[in-house]
């Protein structure tokens, strides 16, 4: 009976009705066992056979598993002990590094140099990728262990900078792109576990100006010399901005905007987004009053006006970058993680959206002139619902990974044109007209971005664990990572 109506509820999302399984099978495991042994009408034996073989059977798969874990929909993930190597307890590969200097300085039109992008908003633009990986297959420039962690790697000038996990601290480390050498690596005493959402840190480094800031998942704010990874100041936002830490730790990567460095505290009483100054460390300006959620604030321009746009735990919110001061507010309600940024469509209009069973909307922003914002809604449903993915929009149309499907939605109606290809709960990057699928399990795969319908051109297995990171593309250069390991793959490009 129970079993039937996890099953066919419709409203349910899959992760309450995975979870719910789960626990309706472990229940009746349990309770079978406990009536045997203490109730049944078994000889007193035999019940003390079954009873010492179950406790064995439980001690053996005690010792025998090296990790408990689950995936996107919520499912248990076990990692035996026989299984591949664990993740790195050191830096690897820091004996080969070169001496030449880290110049992180000098910029390219193939950069990567923050969460998502040049622009933040997952799109790389004038790679033209092969959309025939059969000839060419995608080229291993190197895969190793890396420390715990759910960021994405930002890069710039060839050398490519992340956050990672090793036992009781948490590093920034610097990487040759193309080797995978070693080049710095700044660490600090501080480490977060979380069953369900994994251990260690979660943002992505942004580098700009030849500096790298991070933000760790206890709060920490690292500002640090690009060349050596220097620490030249360090907050911790939690502290400064009176706020309480997230369940799976603060995940939004730092926003440098002009000569601040802009962050989700998520504190109350106008401390909810903040501005630290770039040069000192010191608070420029706090605003808001939202608890965090777990995207990154990003720049944007609606209806003409430059503004900070950040995903809350309970709203959609916009700051002014000078002030911190809110120019309008929408409720995004929910207790459910809020992930997904926020993504602008022509000059005034905003998708946002979230999963759990939230589903989508698309808002119009409207500025009068004495400066009054007027939010409307133009249409909801739940015909997209990312988990903690981020969509991208070409044209007229917004694709994403709908419960862990790729999906296409035509934006002036929120129809669904169609949903194919089970990626899971991956991340998607759109580089010009094709979407690049980093797959939960580990695969990428190349899709056609059209409306018409799903076309998967190709695909390769690029890591072989459960893969929540961003991927990070730089010019033909892929840099893929899980909270195990990384690799670099050179992808094969169209001839001109």
């Amino acid at each position: 009976m129970l079993v039937g109506l996890l099953c066919v509820s419709p409203d349910l999302p899959p992760q309450t009705r995975n979870i719910g399984l789960q626990l309706l099978l472990a229940a009746s495991l349990l309770l079978l066992f406990v009536w045997w042994v203490l109730f049944s009408r078994g000889g007193l034996r035999s019940r003390f056979a079954i009873a010492a073989t179950g406790l064995l059977l439980i001690a053996l798969l005690g010792v025998s598993i090296r990790r408990v874990g689950v995936t996107g929909d919520l499912w248990l993930d076990v990692v035996w002990r026989w299984s591949s190597p664990a993740v790195a307890t050191t830096n690897p590969r820091a004996a080969e590094s070169s001496a030449d200097p880290v110049d992180l300085a000098e910029t390219s039109a193939t950069d990567f140099p923050q969460f998502l992008g040049p622009h933040r908003d997952a799109k790389v633009h004038d790679v033209p990728l092969s959309r025939n990986w059969s000839r060419h297959r995608p080229t291993l420039l190197w895969r190793q262990p890396i420390g715990s962690g759910w960021s994405s790697f930002a890069i710039v000038n060839q050398f490519a900078v992340t956050q990672q996990q090793l036992g009781d601290s948490q590093s920034v480390v610097c990487y040759e792109l193309t080797t995978g050498n070693t080049r710095w690596t700044y660490t600090y005493k501080a480490e977060f576990h979380s069953m369900l959402g994994g251990d260690g840190p979660r943002a992505t480094p942004t580098v700009d100006g030849g500096e790298v800031f991070t933000l760790g998942p206890t709060g920490v704010l690292n500002h640090l010399r690009g060349e050596d990874g220097t620490l030249i100041w360090s907050r911790n936002v939690l502290d400064d901005n009176d706020a309480q830490n997230k369940e799976y730790g603060l995940s939004g990567s730092p926003l440098v905007v002009d000569d601040l460095v802009v962050v989700s505290a998520g504190g109350t009483e106008g401390k909810s987004l903040v501005a630290y100054d770039r040069r000192t460390g010191k608070i420029r300006w706090q605003g808001g009053n939202d608890r965090a959620g777990y995207s990154s604030p990003a720049l944007a321009t609606l209806s003409g006006v430059r503004q900070i746009l950040v995903l809350n735990h309970h709203s959609v919110a916009s700051h002014d970058p000078r002030t911190g001061k809110i120019l309008w507010r929408y409720d995004w309600p929910g207790e459910e993680a809020k992930v997904p940024q926020p993504a602008v469509w022509q000059e005034d209009r905003l998708f946002v959206s979230s999963g759990f069973g939230a589903g989508c909307e698309l808002l119009r922003l409207v500025v009068d002139a004495s400066g009054m914002w007027h939010v409307r809604s133009l249409w909801r449903n739940r015909n997209m619902k990312p988990k903690f993915t981020n969509v991208v929009i070409r044209g007229r149309y917004v694709y994403g990974l709908d419960n862990g499907i790729l999906a296409c939605l035509d934006l002036t109606s929120g129809k669904r044109q169609w949903k194919r290809g089970r990626y899971r709960h991956g991340q998607v990057l759109l580089v010009d007209d094709l979407l690049l699928v980093q797959a939960e399990f580990g695969d990428v795969v190349l899709v056609e971005a059209r409306p018409d319908r799903h076309h998967e051109l190709c695909r390769f297995a690029a890591l072989d664990d459960r893969t929540w990171n961003n991927p990070a593309l730089s010019g033909r250069y892929l840099l893929v990572r899980n909270n195990r390991e990384a690799a670099c793959y050179e992808l094969p490009l169209e001839k001109p």
